[in-house]
């Protein structure tokens, strides 16, 4: 599920609904990633956010991980609840400490077992820009190496509000890549391995191909390969 920001609040409800039905239902364990906003020292706070927030949602096993750097992606009983979990979920903030807190961590070879195994990861802004092959650092003003969960594909997210001031750095440096811009309070979930997504939320998701661009609403479903 990749998520367009303004996470823990509003319509954001009913994509991380989805989520929760996508990854087995409320009594499967959920855990919360809270990494990408250690460096303005909010993770603890954002974290316990997102523990009620699915709570209200359901959630009967929930609870924010202590992964804030990439020591503690290292801990072991840290990837162990991670490979446990059904649904994964990555809060948003600093793109770039997110993901190399993870690269190539003990947490994140975890949360790929897991997800190999049937678990949803989920990611909001930040969280959803790194599972890409790259992401755009606002902070360093450059296109970067993500996570490379998901190939061939970029997100942008606040995509209504300042996103699309990221287009022309991504289309110059990513010429191939099928822009995902990402409305707050949207989601698109992945429907199987064939490239199927459904939107969902009070937004849109925009899909920008060169001069192609495609938007579509709260319940459409779309394949990636028909806009590449």
């Amino acid at each position: 599920m990749l998520e367009g920001g303004a996470e823990f609040g509003g319509q954001m409800a009913i994509p991380d609904a989805e989520a929760l039905a996508a990854a087995g239902g409320p009594s499967n364990p959920v855990v919360i990633i809270p990494a990408a906003a250690a460096p303005d020292h909010n993770d603890e706070r954002a974290g316990q956010n997102g523990v009620r927030w699915f709570r209200r949602l359901g959630a009967q096993r929930v609870e924010a991980l202590p992964l804030v750097d990439r020591a503690s992606a290292d801990d072991p009983v840290i990837a162990a609840r991670l490979g446990q979990a059904r649904l994964i979920f990555l809060l948003g903030g600093f793109p770039a400490h997110l993901a190399e807190s993870l690269r190539g961590s003990m947490g994140w070879e975890a949360m790929l077992a897991a997800y190999h195994a049937g678990a949803v990861i989920a990611g909001s802004s930040a969280g959803a820009m790194v599972l890409c092959d790259h992401y755009y650092d606002p902070a360093a003003g450059r296109v970067m190496k993500g996570l490379g969960l998901l190939s061939g594909i970029c997100v942008i997210p606040h995509h209504e509000t300042f996103g699309p001031q990221w287009v022309p750095a991504l289309e110059g440096a990513l010429p191939n890549s099928l822009l995902m811009g990402i409305d707050e309070e949207t989601g698109a979930l992945a429907r199987g391995g064939d490239g199927t997504w459904q939107v969902f939320g009070r937004g849109r998701v925009t899909l920008r191909n060169g001069d192609h661009t495609h938007s579509l609403g709260s319940g459409e479903v779309f394949r990636i390969g028909d806009y590449r």
